[in-house]
């Protein structure tokens, strides 16, 4: 989800408004993946790295969040949606883990679709994390280095109770994976689109699904 500034730059407009165009976004892509029965959607809404922001900027985003939790939660009970958090939650301020851990609960029991927020998250943080997991069991005698293998990297991602994504599609028309998913997307689509995020919205959508068809994708 790219350009949300940027959108508002051009419009002279601030960057909080680019950020609460982009939560729209966010539903129109929401309410388009369970139209065509897409089971999982994980959208990259803020990364480790944005915590170097401006202060004022992360307390919108986190205020935007909460926000969203809140507003969004009828659509998702309504739509069956499950709903997730990858990435440090621990760095998450107070209100905000509270508004994410409870639509987490309300909506545990879902299975039409899994709506995936990726934030405080970062790809090298999630490979060090697991890491370290690996380490201390190693340590403690609950495996040996033999055992050591791409299925135990893989138990203990974050992302280890989800299948890897197929197609990854990045906004704004920008060229690189930004720390998102470096172990799962080894072999998904990557699709550019030249539309800022609050521009993103069906028919975006649609037209990258169409380009991932045309693809003749390789494993190898």
């Amino acid at each position: 989800m790219d350009g949300n500034g940027r959108w508002a730059k051009a419009r002279g407009r601030p960057r909080s408004d680019g950020h609460r165009q982009g939560a729209k976004a966010v539903r129109r892509v929401v309410t388009r993946c369970r139209e065509l029965d897409v089971p999982y959607l994980t959208l990259y809404a803020f990364s480790a790295q944005n915590w170097r922001r401006p202060q004022g900027e992360i307390d919108q985003l986190m205020a935007l969040l909460i926000e969203f939790c809140e507003g969004e939660r009828s659509l998702l009970v309504d739509k069956q949606i499950k709903f997730n958090v990858i990435g440090q939650r621990q760095r998450l301020p107070e209100e905000a883990l509270q508004a994410v851990s409870f639509l987490e609960e309300l909506t545990s029991d879902y299975d039409q679709m899994r709506l995936t927020l990726a934030l405080s998250y970062g790809g090298r943080e999630e490979l060090v994390d697991a890491a370290k997991r690996l380490a201390e069991d190693v340590a403690a005698g609950i495996l040996s280095p033999d055992d050591v293998d791409e299925e135990q990297i893989r138990s203990r991602l974050w992302t280890h109770d989800m299948p890897d994504p197929d197609l990854v599609v990045r906004s704004s028309g920008e060229l690189r994976i930004s720390n998102f998913l470096l172990w799962q997307i080894a072999y998904a689509e990557l699709i550019t689109d030249k539309r800022m995020w609050p521009e993103f919205d069906a028919e975006a959508f649609d037209a990258a699904l169409l380009e991932f068809g045309r693809r003749q994708r390789r494993f190898g």
